[in-house]
């Protein structure tokens, strides 16, 4: 694992709290996430929670930025609602965030403990979904008996 620091994006957290604190309210809503763009833009979205396992807000943030336009995405943060602060993302979200952006940055932590490391540091040794994919060439035929 390659820990090096890196600056923490404050307005990105504000922006992912500031969604939390005026977006998110009841049980359905309960975790805001922020991702910068490649050219500087920010994308908020919030969670879907439901209890067949609805889609984490970092996850419908991927979606957002598509929906606008921005595919590369920087950095990302996700930040709970009621003032819980920025919230490490799941299992799930880091698998699929190191699929898309493999060279996303994101911010974890608590309080003065926030840092912003590599998503390849939060999923050490993992699985790499386009590392396993075959080729998309022409198919071989197999030979006739």
């Amino acid at each position: 694992m390659t820990t090096r620091a890196q600056p923490v994006d404050h307005e990105l957290i504000e922006a992912a709290a500031h969604v939390a604190r005026t977006r998110c309210r009841g049980d359905n809503h309960t975790m805001a996430a922020a991702a910068r763009a490649r050219d500087g833009r920010i994308v908020t979205a919030v969670n879907a929670y439901h209890f067949t396992g609805g889609p984490c807000a970092e996850l419908v943030v991927i979606g957002t930025a598509a929906a606008q336009g921005a595919y590369e995405l920087d950095t990302i943060v996700a930040v709970g609602d009621r003032d819980r602060g920025v919230v490490s993302p799941c299992g799930r979200c880091r698998q699929v965030l190191l699929d898309y952006f493999p060279a996303l940055k994101v911010i974890v932590g608590s309080g003065d403990q926030l840092r912003t490391v590599s998503i390849t540091d939060l999923l050490p040794e993992s699985y790499v979904w386009a590392d396993h994919q075959l080729d998309a060439g022409p198919a071989t035929p197999l030979s006739a008996s």
